[in-house]
């Protein structure tokens, strides 16, 4: 099976709106691994792999987030796989 990796940096209110457990949830449920984190700058930062449809999936849910959010810009990197293992959040 083919894997995706994808880099992203989503910018707006993105912090302290359960965004980061959302998508360590939406991750777990599509089956796709990776991390997310908040950074300093107000962004959050995740990465995942997985299938090329269910990392797809997450790059789309990454523009609505938790229902608390409001994304204002997300950034997407493509990367080569790595093989990562399960998603966590990272503090």
């Amino acid at each position: 099976m083919a894997r995706r990796r994808v880099h992203v940096y989503v910018s707006g209110r993105v912090q302290g709106v359960y965004y980061r457990a959302t998508t360590r949830d939406t991750a777990r449920d599509h089956g796709v691994d990776g991390w997310v984190t908040n950074l300093d700058d107000g962004r959050v930062e995740a990465v995942f792999e997985g299938g090329p449809d269910a990392v797809e999936s997450m790059v789309e849910f990454c523009h609505e987030g938790s229902s608390r959010a409001d994304v204002v810009d997300v950034d997407v990197t493509e990367e080569d796989p790595e093989g990562i293992d399960g998603f966590e959040v990272r503090w």
